[in-house]
This record gives structure tokens, C-alpha cells and sequence, in this order.
């Protein structure tokens, strides 16, 4: 057929109609897949997908959720973060993601008490949520702890030189209190001589290691508190007895002197007096806990009378710890002959007395009230820890147990026969292969 001018052009136009069809084809797809996004995850365990409990939470979300990721600048731990977040924003338009650089805003970094680790904090409605470890399970239940915060009221009980919730001097609570009021828990202060009530709305009653006695009065009326059901947060101090009082209603006994454990040594503390703990009784105030706590100087207890409540010891000291009833000078050393204990110790318990069918009463106490301190707060979990145990006290203990999706056959096991044969075959086989190919069709096109 000959191929006139006429013919050409009419090849040409058809050539650019069929080229323009398919460019808008490729167009139009694309604008739709920005429409109707679809994706399908392939992972063996639906790595990449929210677990339906994620996505049922944030379904019944009806605000904005913002998250802020204080990191540095070129850690790997930002893509991991906005991978993550994607798979919220996915379910939920308006979950969005900044990052900002500790470096650039001091101030806020000093406020937040943000380390070299980072920080992450989550918006929601007003309130807030630190993270210092993100993973779907700690992301959805700080959402979820955001979504139902309820208005509740603790009650820092004053007048005996307990610490302020409000004060700003290195042993009062003020960065605590801070902490409390992002989570909508209200703090005050009660002077019991001025009013000899604990108030009804009062979720939880706060004694802070008070340095002078109570008066008769003041004792019947916490110990009232105590057997009517009410919730108790004690912080005691090595060779304070002023609460023994209610620990004795409480099946547990202080020892004297104040904890010491060789094992700080490891965390390069030079202070014998300090504790670092690092393993968590198997607790719902501590699960999920994974960070280290610092506790200046602590108490240790010992359960043993009997009570109508439960006591589970949540934080105790290492075999090679002990009781020092002397100076903490110089050299020192376990002593039996001095009253001593040794270790290991525990110096925090969590107690439970069942009240009614569905009425639980809760009891933390802890043998140091310098952890939650202005001083020490910003150390690694000291809040994390603090704030732990206020939610668990007033029944703010919801969690949902999201199981971790860890990718399975992640690791080739090879025999040295495999291995060999594998060696052989990329290393002898294939190149060999591809020459001898390669000589079959030169010599196959050079006889032509």
C-alpha cells in the first residue's frame, strides 16, 4: 500500500489521539486514587495495618488529634514515627504529625523536661499525653486515656511539712502537679486543723512524708477515710514514722535506716543512697513500663500482720542491697549487728481491698517522697511512674491490650551444603551461563 501525505497525516493525528487517550487514562486514574485511596497490606501478620481495636477507637474520635515528636534532626526514629502516624491519618484525616528539634527551642525543652531521648507529646481537646516510647499499643491508649479524662480531684493533705502540689522549691511537687492538671486531674491542698473534712469530690488522698506528728483528731480522721474505702497515695523517707500509723492498718511495717544497693554503681551513681530501678512487678500500674526510675532515698517495708488487704510489692532492691542504719559516709558496709536487713527489699507496694461486688479500694505506698520531687521528676520515668500510679488509684486504669506484630521468619537458616551450592551456582554457574550464551549468538550471527 502506498503511503500518501494524506495518509501520514491522518497516522500522525491518530498516533497523537491514541497518545492523548492514554495520558489522560494515566491522569484520571491517578485523581481518583487521590479520591478513593486503596491500599492492601501483604505482611503475613498485617504489620502495616492498625489492629481492629485502634481503628474502632479512633472511629468514635470526634475531634482533631495532634502529635508532636520533639526529636532530633536525621534520627531514624522520625520515619519510623511518621510510618506509624500515617497508619492513624489513614482511619482519621485530622491526625497530623510535627517534628520539632529540642535544640531549636530550649525553653520548651526545659518545661517538657525533654532528654536526649526526645519526647512525644499527643493533643487532644485540650489535654495532653507525654510518650517516651511510641509504639501503636502506648499511641491508642494515650488516645484513649484522652478521649475519656473525666474531671477528678486529688487531695495533697498539708500543714505537717508535706510537699506542695503547687510549690516550686526542689522538694515540693510543683512539676507534678503541672503534669496532673494536662491529664484534667485537678490537685488541692487540705489543712485538716482548718478544715477537719475530707472533701466528697476527692478521688484520691495524698500523704507526702510529713516531718512534724499528726494531732489525735487528724489521725482518726485519715484513718476514717482509710477503713470507709477511700484511695491512698503514702510517700514516706528513710526514718520517718509519722505514717506508721496507717501502715500498721495496712499489714506493713517500716525498717529503719535508709536502702542501699551496689548495684547503682552500674549506673555510675556515686550517692550510696540512690536506687535505680529498672524491673517492674508484673502489675496493670506498671505494665507496658519500660523505662528506668530514680528514687534518692528510700525506705524499705516488710508485710507480714494480716489485714483485709491484698499487698503486691511493686518496686524492691537487689541481693546486694541492705538497710543502712548509720551515717552515709565514708565507707560503709552491711552491718547485722546494727539491726540491718538485707536485701533484696521492697520499698513500694500497691494494696487492694475488695469493697463491694464491683467497688475496689486501691493503696499505693512507696518509701521515698523525693522521686515525684521538683529536683528528680525529669529523670527518665520518675513522671511516667508518678502519673502511673495516680491513674491506677483513681480508677483511670483502662488499657487495651494490643499484642505486639512481630514479623515471623525474619531468619534464613542455611546448611553449609546450601550455602556451597548457592556460592556455586552465582559465583561458577551463572557467569559461565551468561559467557556461554553470549559466544552461542555472536558465533550464530557472524555465520549469517
Amino acid at each position: 500500500m502506498r503511503i500518501t501525505r494524506h495518509l501520514h497525516q491522518r497516522l500522525r493525528l491518530k498516533n497523537y489521539l491514541v497518545t492523548l487517550a492514554i495520558l489522560c487514562l494515566l491522569g484520571g486514574t491517578a485523581w481518583l486514587s487521590t479520591l478513593y485511596p486503596w491500599q492492601t497490606d501483604v505482611t503475613r501478620n498485617a504489620s502495616n495495618t492498625l489492629s481492629p481495636a485502634s481503628q474502632k477507637l479512633l472511629a468514635a474520635l470526634p475531634g482533631s488529634v495532634h502529635v508532636t515528636a520533639y526529636l532530633q534532626k536525621g534520627l531514624p526514629l522520625r520515619l519510623q514515627m511518621a510510618q506509624l502516624v500515617g497508619r492513624y491519618s489513614r482511619h482519621k484525616k485530622d491526625v497530623t504529625l510535627s517534628f520539632i528539634d529540642p535544640d531549636t527551642q530550649p525553653e520548651q525543652t526545659r518545661e517538657l523536661n525533654i532528654g536526649k531521648e526526645g519526647l512525644v507529646l499527643v493533643e487532644y481537646q485540650g489535654r495532653t499525653e507525654k510518650l517516651s516510647f511510641i509504639d501503636e499499643s502506648s499511641l491508642t491508649n494515650a488516645l484513649l486515656q484522652l478521649a475519656k479524662a473525666e474531671d477528678r480531684w486529688v487531695t495533697f493533705l498539708s500543714g505537717h511539712g508535706e510537699r506542695s502540689p503547687d510549690g516550686q522549691a526542689n522538694f515540693d511537687y510543683g512539676q507534678f502537679g503541672k503534669g496532673l492538671s494536662r491529664r484534667k486531674i485537678s490537685a488541692q491542698t487540705l489543712n485538716l486543723a482548718a478544715i477537719p473534712a475530707i472533701p466528697d469530690n476527692s478521688s484520691l488522698l495524698v500523704l507526702s512524708a510529713p516531718s512534724i506528728p499528726f494531732l489525735p483528731g487528724e489521725m482518726d480522721i485519715v484513718k476514717h477515710y482509710l477503713q470507709r474505702g477511700g484511695n491512698l497515695l503514702i510517700l514516706s523517707d528513710p526514718d520517718n514514722f509519722r505514717l506508721e500509723f496507717l501502715l500498721h492498718d495496712l499489714g506493713l511495717k517500716q525498717l529503719p535506716g535508709t536502702l542501699v544497693d551496689a548495684a547503682a554503681n552500674l549506673y555510675k551513681i556515686n550517692d550510696p543512697a540512690f536506687l535505680v530501678a529498672s524491673e517492674y512487678a508484673e502489675h496493670p500500674l506498671t505494665r507496658g513500663l519500660q523505662l528506668l526510675s530514680l528514687f534518692p532515698a528510700a525506705a524499705g517495708f516488710e508485710s507480714g500482720e494480716e489485714t483485709e488487704f491484698l499487698a503486691v510489692p511493686l518496686l524492691g532492691t537487689g541481693p546486694k542491697s541492705w538497710t543502712e542504719t548509720g551515717p552515709l559516709t565514708g565507707k560503709i558496709s552491711f552491718e547485722p549487728d546494727r539491726q540491718e536487713k538485707p536485701g533484696p527489699i521492697p520499698f513500694a507496694f500497691a494494696l487492694t481491698r475488695q469493697l463491694h461486688a464491683e467497688t475496689e479500694q486501691r493503696v499505693v505506698v512507696v518509701g521515698d517522697g523525693d522521686f515525684l520531687a521538683n529536683a528528680y521528676l525529669g529523670n527518665v520515668g520518675n513522671l511516667d511512674l508518678g502519673l502511673r500510679m495516680i491513674n491506677w488509684l483513681v480508677h483511670d486504669d483502662r488499657f487495651i491490650d494490643i499484642p505486639a506484630k512481630v514479623a515471623s521468619d525474619k531468619t534464613l537458616y542455611l546448611t553449609q551444603t546450601s550455602v556451597a551450592v548457592i556460592g556455586f551456582g552465582f559465583l561458577i554457574v551463572l557467569p559461565l551461563s551468561l559467557a556461554f550464551t553470549g559466544f552461542f549468538i555472536w558465533r550464530r550471527r557472524k555465520r549469517r
